[in-house]
């Protein structure tokens, strides 16, 4: 699934994306350093990876969208 980075502190590894139908979603560290990634910028594409639905759905990997 793709979103967009909304939020990002890089002393906690955590933050939050906007889903594409402008919902946000927050990550934490462990799904930040299983994508592999160092940084990221508010406004960059993203790919992800959720697990459960609804109230329950939390994210799992963040990385870079790729073409």
């Amino acid at each position: 699934m793709q979103a967009t980075a909304y939020t990002y502190d890089p002393a906690s590894r955590t933050g939050s994306v906007l889903l594409d139908d402008g919902s946000p979603l927050s990550f934490d560290a462990a799904a930040f350093e299983a994508g592999g990634l160092r940084l990221l910028r508010p406004g960059q594409r993203v790919r992800i990876e959720t697990d459960g639905d609804g109230a329950e759905r939390r994210i799992t990997l963040v990385t870079l969208q790729t073409l």
